[in-house]
C-alpha cells in the first residue's frame, strides 16, 4: 500500500509541550563518523539530564558504510570503504560527500513518545522539502524512508512500478531522546551504493537516486535552507548556531 503523507495530516504531532527552541547546527567540513557518533550520544545524554537543549546537526561524511542493529553481513558486497557497525535501526548504507545528513536529537517525552509517530514524521519532513523542489516523494508501509517513482524504468515482476529510494531513515532512541536520523541524497556518487544492499533491498526495480540524478542542481545551502523551514513545521521551532565541524 502507498501512502503520501501530507503536512496537515501529522502538522503539529510531534510538537513539544513546552520548551526552548531547537539549536540547528551545520558543519563546516565532513565529520568522521566515529566523531559524530560520540558527540551524538554525549549530547543525547545531556538533552535527558536536562544540561542541554534539543539539536539537529547537519553534516556530510567522507565515504563510508554503515551497517544497523538489522545489517545482514551478505549484504555487503564490496567493503570499498570503511564499515561502521552502529546501533542505529536499519541495515546498510552509504554516507559520502553530496549526501546530507541530518542527526535529529529530540526528547520523545516531552513530545509523543512514540516511535511509529515519530518515524513518520522524519518522513513527512522529507516528503515536504522535496516538494520544495518539485519532487513527489512517497512512503511506503513495507519500507522505511522515502521514495520516488520512475515509471520509465523497467517494472517489477509483478508489473510493479519501478522506484528509487531518495532518502534513508535509522534512528535510535535511549532514555526517550533520539539520535542518528536522515540520510537525503543530493548529489552523491551513486555508484557507491553498488558495494552493499542499501537497506536490504534488492529487487531489480527498485534503486538509489538523488536531486541530481532526478535532474535537479539544488545546492547543499539550498536543500538546508529548505530543511529547516520544513522542519519547524513538524518539531518546533528553530534557533540556527554558529557552524561546527
Amino acid at each position: 500500500m502507498t501512502t503520501a503523507i501530507r503536512r496537515n495530516e501529522i502538522d503539529h504531532s510531534m510538537h513539544p509541550q513546552a520548551g526552548a527552541e531547537i539549536e540547528w547546527c551545520v558543519a563546516g567540513a565532513p565529520v568522521a563518523y566515529e566523531a559524530a557518533v560520540a558527540a551524538m550520544e554525549a549530547r543525547a545524554e545531556a538533552i535527558a539530564a536536562g544540561r542541554e537543549r534539543e539539536q539537529v546537526w547537519l553534516l556530510e561524511h567522507p565515504p563510508l558504510y554503515t551497517a544497523g542493529t538489522s545489517a545482514r553481513d551478505a549484504d555487503l558486497r564490496d567493503a570499498r570503504f570503511p564499515v561502521h557497525r552502529t546501533g542505529r535501526g536499519g541495515q546498510f548504507t552509504y554516507h559520502g560527500p553530496g549526501q546530507r545528513v541530518a542527526y535529529v536529537m529530540l526528547d520523545l517525552k516531552r513530545r509523543k513518545p512514540d516511535l511509529r509517530a515519530f518515524v513518520a514524521a522524519l518522513e513527512a519532513w522529507i516528503i515536504a522539502t522535496l516538494a520544495a523542489f518539485d519532487v513527489h516523494g512517497e512512503r511506503r508501509e513495507d519500507r522505511v524512508g522515502v521514495w520516488v517513482a520512475r515509471p520509465a524504468r523497467p517494472r517489477g515482476p509483478a508489473g510493479e512500478v519501478a522506484e528509487d529510494k531518495i532518502a534513508a531513515i535509522g534512528i535510535r532512541v535511549r532514555r526517550w531522546v533520539s539520535f542518528h536520523g536522515i540520510s537525503l541524497n543530493i548529489d552523491p556518487d551513486l555508484s557507491n551504493f553498488s558495494g552493499i544492499v542499501p537497506c536490504g533491498v534488492s529487487q531489480a526495480h527498485l534503486g538509489v537516486t538523488s536531486l541530481a540524478d532526478l535532474g535537479l542542481a539544488a545546492s547543499m545551502a539550498e536543500v538546508d535552507a529548505v530543511l529547516s523551514s520544513e522542519f519547524a513545521h513538524f518539531f518546533g521551532p528553530v534557533r540556527a548556531s554558529a557552524s561546527v565541524s
